[in-house]
């Protein structure tokens, strides 16, 4: 179902995009093709202008006029009276000239009859420019005059005299002659429309924000009062002006709606029909499928057991008769090896408890040959009592459950192996037990004696002076464990011994320090057998040289090995 629908989804995503990149190409076709009719409509009037403006330029009555005025002869107030009656003629010719100036060379003004100066109607760079152009219509732009008014010079040429310069015909044209707006396709209110003249500045436009923002940069799409508007430019060839016309691309994409609804009605009929077949094919796999599932998570807790072999598809039935098999085979190699487990867990603990005994006892017997020199025969008797309590705790039954005491008889063995060792150490040994009141925890037999052992021979023995060995057992608080540290403030480890110590114990060798070391690693080795299924099994040593070295481990309070047999 998830593969119909991502595939129905591609498909409808990748035919929308499609057809609607098409209605945008050709909405952008068609907005091109709009916006140069809109500027050759512009420059068919741009013609008429000229027309008109010319046939007044080459009028023989204007001709003979201007020709006496350069000739020296004075033009009469009839005659001034009667070319303007004529240039207004011409006037009717075109609904967007407002009217025609004409000026003599010298600037003054004939017509309309008032004598004003061209100099004082229009910059002195326009009548250059007219000049320049040898009778060809200058635009000039807005009349400073009348804002509704647009203006345009051209120098009358004297078709008699060689064309030379005569005068200038100033034609006032009315700005609402350019408003194509409603005269082209462009006629939705959305629409803008902007035409500016060679130099940018607006001959039309119903766009009353700054012009230059669209003019001046090449995107095809701008966002205008957060509308995307599709920008469409023409520059005529004949004036030099361009033709913006900016659509909103909202009223281009109107289809876009109907498509999108077309494709998502046919994206969900489609999927609800896969839908109705898939699942019932999908339902007689699924189904058998589930339950195996389900017998498999019971599994976890109740053990593997053999499913019910219901009718299905081949494979299904296959699957089923395999997976019984499978249980089958499993349970009976589960009994196999966790017997063989067993047998050998249990057979390394005992190994490394006959390893421990001999190494305590070789020890001991060691601390007694050193008091034989010293002690009188009393002395001697309560040493001899006390080692006999020490064997009697180390030498026991080989059930499994007398391998494990409580923490505090495990300590009081401490106590007992300390008095002995006292008699080898003298003064020179103190030590500090400390334990938590009505601790009922139980741990393996010899499991811190050997780390004092290793503190008395590796920390006091070798220390100048007096030496202390404190054990402390403590709760460990938000946990259900107990954290034993046993400490001695010899002269310490050096860090590079100390870490190859801390690598050999996680590799499961441990090198021997000085001829010992064979109660870190038995002990390490018990707590990893022991406390199989603790987050935190094995030893941790910190030492610094000429204050000591700490051992800790922690156990938890419930759980350890004992709990299989």
């Amino acid at each position: 179902m998830i593969m119909m629908g991502l595939v129905l989804f591609f498909v409808s995503i990748s035919t929308f995009n499609i057809v609607s990149n098409l209605l945008k190409d050709n909405a952008e076709i068609q907005i091109q093709d709009t916006t140069i009719q809109v500027s050759e409509r512009l420059d068919t009037l741009y013609r008429q202008i000229d027309m008109i403006s010319l046939q007044v330029m080459t009028n023989s009555y204007v001709q003979q006029l201007l020709l006496d005025e350069v000739e020296g002869r004075a033009v009469s107030f009839n005659q001034r009276q009667s070319l303007m009656e004529m240039v207004n003629r011409y006037q009717s010719y075109s609904d967007g000239i407002h009217s025609f100036e004409l000026y003599l060379k010298d600037l003054t003004r004939i017509s309309p009859l008032n004598g004003t100066s061209l100099s004082t109607r229009v910059d002195e760079k326009w009548i250059e420019e007219a000049k320049a152009q040898k009778g060809r219509l200058v635009w000039i732009g807005k009349d400073p005059r009348n804002t509704r008014l647009y203006l345009g010079i051209r120098q009358v040429s004297l078709m008699d005299r060689g064309f030379s310069n005569g005068g200038y015909l100033l034609t006032r044209i009315d700005a609402n002659y350019f408003n194509l707006k409603d005269k082209s396709n462009t006629d939705r209110d959305a629409d803008y429309l902007v035409i500016v003249d060679q130099r940018n500045y607006p001959v039309f436009s119903n766009y009353y924000r700054d012009i230059d923002e669209i003019v001046n940069q090449d995107q095809k799409v701008v966002e205008i009062n957060q509308e995307d508007y599709m920008v469409s430019k023409n520059r005529s060839d004949l004036t030099g002006w361009n033709t913006v016309i900016l659509t909103p691309v909202d009223t281009l994409m109107n289809g876009l709606s109907i498509l999108r609804a077309a494709i998502l009605f046919s994206g969900i009929a489609g999927f609800s029909i896969f839908f109705f077949f898939s699942f019932n094919i999908s339902k007689m796999i699924t189904k058998p499928i589930l339950k195996l599932i389900s017998t498999m998570q019971v599994a976890k807790i109740e053990g593997l057991k053999t499913i019910s072999e219901s009718a299905s598809t081949i494979e299904i039935l296959e699957l089923n008769k395999t997976y019984n098999e499978l249980v089958e085979n499993t349970n009976h190699l589960i009994g196999v090896v966790y017997e063989k487990e067993l047998c050998l867990s249990q057979a390394e603990l005992k190994a490394l408890q006959a390893q421990i005994n001999p190494h305590f006892l070789f020890n001991t017997l060691e601390a007694l040959y050193w008091s034989l020199e010293e002690k009188e025969e009393e002395e001697l008797a309560e040493v001899v009592v006390a080692m006999s309590d020490l064997f009697r705790y180390t030498i026991s039954n080989s059930k499994v459950e007398d391998e494990w005491v409580l923490v505090k008889e495990e300590l009081e063995h401490v106590e007992r192996y300390f008095h002995v060792m006292k008699m080898r150490f003298g003064d020179r040994l103190t030590w500090y037990v400390s334990q938590p009141a009505d601790c009922e925890v139980k741990i393996p037999k010899l499991l811190i004696q050997p780390l004092v052992e290793n503190a008395l021979v590796h920390g006091v023995g070798n220390k100048i002076g007096q030496g202390t060995v404190s054990v402390i057992v403590e709760d460990i608080e938000s946990s259900s464990k107990l954290l034993i540290k046993v400490m001695d403030d010899g002269p310490g480890i050096e860090e590079d011994t100390l870490h190859s110590i801390m690598q050999s114990l996680k590799s499961g060798v441990v090198p021997l320090v000085k001829g010992k070391g064979m109660a870190i690693a038995n002990v390490n080795k018990r707590l990893q057998l022991y406390y199989q299924d603790s987050e935190e099994r094995g030893l941790s040593i910190e030492s610094e040289i000429g204050k000591g070295t700490c051992v800790t481990f922690s156990i938890p309070c419930k759980g350890g090995f004992c709990d299989v047999f």
